[in-house]
């Protein structure tokens, strides 16, 4: 695992009304500090890839669909730099994942529905000096191959 990620399994409450799920507390020892919450979707087949804050923690889960997600350590000075991170995360496997600043991370919409992502990242948007800095999802430097993968 890249240092200073974390992950946190979620757990899904069902009853005969519907079903509840939490996905961050601030007594959860993955939680560190709120900036804002949103909700973004993906496409099937589509890539959203790939960025890093150097400010931020994001912290997100995948309440409908399924996605690819995948982290690379971009941080020069740590231990873990270079290496790259794979989870396949949504409805059939609720987990949160945390990115620390400095990781770069990104997604594939894996499954055949639109997949719906929240995000709680520790700081809010500053829409005058975003704290986002991008790669094309295909960019050489990351070592990743975001094709579907068949057993």
């Amino acid at each position: 695992m890249i240092q200073d990620v974390k992950t946190k399994q979620l757990k899904v409450i069902p009853d005969a009304r519907g079903r509840l799920m939490e996905v961050l507390r601030n007594d959860d020892d993955i939680f560190g500090e709120f900036g804002q919450v949103y909700i973004t979707t993906t496409l099937p087949d589509v890539v959203k890839a790939w960025h890093f804050h150097k400010c931020q923690t994001d912290n997100f889960a995948c309440v409908q669909g399924t996605i690819q997600v995948a982290l690379f350590d971009a941080r020069k000075d740590s231990p873990t730099f270079g290496e790259l991170n794979e989870f396949v995360i949504g409805v059939h496997r609720p987990m949160l994942i945390s990115v620390p600043p400095g990781v770069y991370h990104g997604w594939k919409c894996v499954g055949l529905d639109e997949a719906i992502i929240v995000n709680i990242p520790s700081k809010p948007y500053n829409y005058k000096d975003p704290d986002e800095h991008r790669l094309d999802w295909d960019d050489p430097s990351i070592p990743y191959d975001w094709t579907k993968r068949n057993g």
